[in-house]
């Protein structure tokens, strides 16, 4: 969970950004991503209906 935290913050920096987390078929881990980190961020997020083993996390810097 902190590498995550901590790559999406050094993205968040540098500007806009797309980023892809792989999380396989962890519903467990896809629900702790988006609770502890997702949830109430200025991140934009979803998980794509071609391939639900990853979330897909976007920022747009304006």
């Amino acid at each position: 969970m902190e590498k995550v935290k901590k790559a999406l913050s050094e993205l968040k920096n540098k500007g806009s950004f797309s980023l892809t987390i792989i999380t396989g078929n962890s519903s467990v881990l896809q629900k702790r991503i988006f609770d502890e980190i997702l949830q109430d961020s200025p991140f934009t997020y979803y998980i794509p209906s071609w391939n639900l083993g990853q979330i897909i996390v976007e920022y747009m810097k304006l």
